[in-house]
């Protein structure tokens, strides 16, 4: 059991000598401060003005609400909740109320984040970029309303239909033999999968065998080249390997490309084997559907 000696002068107070116990001094302490004393009023009732026994007896115990200093910034931390409600930055808060951003954060970080506040000249900005993005939205559809009613329209193609089809986009995007440049032979190359599918319908047509087409890929050497050579070959329905060797363009850092992006796949460029007699057949077939159109000038397409 713990004693407490009083003696005069050993901080205890000296008013009384004699012992008593820890145990019941802190009831007498417990049971002061639960009826709402302070800590001098309780020194005061118990003559105890050592103040490491004072903590000892009154530990564990609430100090009364009444006793309680208020805190000097409570007001500013309101104060500042409320500003951050209606909107301020940090900034404006600390030039409204003089305290640290770093008080401000801890104040307010449970807050939701403000939207920033647009200058006039800002708001202009954005009200032109929202108009600017629904005008850009109405011409979206109206592209894609237009282009779905042409679709319509074509339909099915009869045989005759896709011959005319297919002479004309060799003629446009073939190679073709010139006088100072014999080149009687055909070779066709795009970068659009829609032409190449059109294409290889025209030669089915046309009756060439597809054992005597060939295929090679034409692209950037910063492309993925692999990834672009799968694409074609799935198009056309052949084995990757039965491509010949990628042509790679070099590639210029100097040049603004556009065809850049997963999206960007090169062209292939397709050979029919043996096709000199075919490559003339196609350019009087051309010559025919020029006749057609305007037979008056028989000097159009000469063969």
């Amino acid at each position: 059991m713990t004693e407490i000696r009083r003696r005069p002068g050993d901080g205890t107070g000296g008013l009384r000598q004699g012992t008593t116990t820890f145990e019941s001094l802190r009831e007498q302490a417990v049971a002061l401060r639960r009826e709402g004393l302070s800590r001098r009023q309780i020194r005061d009732r118990l003559h105890v003005h050592n103040n490491d026994i004072l903590n000892r007896l009154l530990e564990g115990e609430p100090a009364p609400e009444w006793t309680k200093r208020p805190n000097a910034k409570d007001d500013l931390r309101d104060r500042a909740r409320e500003l951050r409600l209606q909107g301020l930055t940090y900034d404006q808060i600390q030039l409204e109320l003089g305290c640290s951003k770093s008080s401000i954060s801890l104040w307010v970080r449970d807050l939701p984040k403000p939207t920033p506040k647009r200058t006039p000249g800002e708001q202009a900005t954005h009200a032109s970029r929202q108009r600017w993005e629904r005008e850009h939205a109405a011409r979206d559809k109206q592209r894609a309303e237009a282009k779905s009613s042409a679709r319509s329209e074509i339909g099915s193609l009869s045989d005759r239909e896709l011959f005319a089809a297919g002479v004309a986009l060799y003629w446009a995007e073939g190679t073709k033999d010139k006088s100072y440049d014999r080149r009687e032979k055909v070779r066709f190359i795009n970068s659009d999968p829609g032409v190449i599918r059109v294409f290889i319908a025209w030669l089915d047509l046309i009756g060439v065998a597809r054992e005597r087409i060939c295929y090679r890929v034409a692209i950037h050497e910063s492309a993925n080249v692999t990834a672009a050579e799968q694409y074609w070959a799935d198009l056309v329905g052949v084995d990757v390997t039965l491509f010949a060797r990628t042509t790679l363009k070099q590639h210029n850092p100097k040049t603004t490309r556009k065809n850049v992006g997963e999206d960007y796949r090169g062209c292939l460029v397709l050979y029919v084997s043996q096709s000199a007699d075919l490559y003339r057949r196609i350019e009087g077939w051309w010559c025919g559907i020029v006749d057609a159109v305007d037979s008056t000038d028989e000097d159009q397409c000469p063969v």
